[in-house]
């Protein structure tokens, strides 16, 4: 039986294995290795028997004599593939929350909301199996469908990660003793509603991180953990990222790049009794109520919502992938 680590080695490719298979246009398919299957295209078919034992990066040609190129996805590549409940974090933002929230091997970490588990999985590989994950989330169907993806990609539960339905600013104290929480990460509608959690939850010195979509989600978040006392002043930024073209001395700007995806906020908890020095700011307005929040909301800015049916067709999706990795899972070696 494999262990977590393993679903990440280099080696032969086994039965059970995702496959990131790319023909000669740049196609890009992912299969999961199964007995008896075949992947098909228009132009021929690959047997999964005929890549089983192969070393990764291999390139093989299918029964019509096209080469394609066999890698095993990374997790970037997994967790835009996966099963999705809600919006997932992109791998851009999940690399920059990574750094700046330093997470690290065996730290105690916080995260609100699970979504559909591309953060998690992210921070897992992170703390290693010495660490421990504490995933919130408030609605059962986004959570079943993170759980799902997690056996997908690890090939069972992680024993590290638990999964809370429920508001985290009132189930965070039944499941997280006070001060014991290394990191907290926010990914949810409204931050400033958990500003006393998390200070509760925190050890001194931990780092709380938020990661919303607006100016006016941002603008509070900071206010809100500013006007707490309990933090070091918070620091805002956003990560954007332009590719290049560069084909010998052709070399130039991509006409397209990744822009803005979300704001990230990161402060420090301040140990009992300490107070911040204060810093020179000029006088703004800092008064809110829920209607600036409302007219940022993704329904108020049209964007689209998942059904509830298309949500339960994910959630079997999902499932079903976690069942088959699973079982290969299970299966001696």
């Amino acid at each position: 039986m494999t262990t977590q680590l393993d679903r990440f080695s280099t080696g032969p490719f086994r039965w059970g294995d995702r496959v990131q298979i790319t023909g000669p246009r740049g196609k890009i398919n992912t299969i999961t290795l199964e007995s008896g299957k075949t992947f098909h295209t228009h132009r021929g078919g690959l047997a999964h028997e005929s890549i089983v034992g192969l070393p990764d990066g291999s390139v093989i040609e299918n029964d019509s004599g096209v080469p394609h190129l066999l890698l095993r996805p990374l997790l970037s590549d997994f967790v835009m593939g996966m099963p999705r409940g809600a919006a997932i974090i992109y791998p851009k933002d999940a690399q920059a929350i990574l750094g700046q929230a330093d997470l690290y091997p065996g730290a105690r970490v916080v995260e609100a909301g699970v979504g559909s588990g591309a953060l998690s999985l992210w921070i897992l590989r992170a703390i290693g199996p010495s660490g421990h994950l504490f995933s919130f989330e408030r609605r059962q169907e986004f959570a079943d469908v993170a759980a799902a993806n997690g056996v997908t990609y690890f090939g069972s539960t992680p024993e590290n990660w638990t999964i809370t339905v429920g508001d985290v600013q009132v189930a965070l104290p039944d499941v997280v003793p006070s001060g014991t929480a290394d990191r907290v990460v926010l990914d949810m509608l409204a931050p400033w509603e958990c500003v006393d959690a998390v200070s509760t939850a925190l050890v001194p010195g931990g780092v709380v991180l938020a990661y919303v979509a607006t100016v006016t989600q941002l603008s509070r978040t900071v206010e809100a953990f500013r006007a707490s006392d309990n933090f070091t002043h918070p620091v805002s930024s956003e990560t954007m990222i332009r590719g290049w073209h560069v084909e010998g001395l052709a070399v130039r700007p991509e006409h397209r790049m990744v822009g803005h995806t979300g704001f990230l906020m990161t402060a420090r908890r301040l140990a009992p009794g300490s107070v911040l020095p204060e810093l020179k700011r000029r006088a703004s307005k800092s008064d809110f109520d829920d209607n600036d929040v409302e007219v940022w909301t993704p329904g108020a800015l049209a964007e689209r919502q998942v059904s509830d049916k298309v949500l339960r067709k994910r959630v079997r999706s999902a499932q079903d992938g976690a069942r088959l990795s699973a079982d290969s899972h299970n299966e001696p070696r």
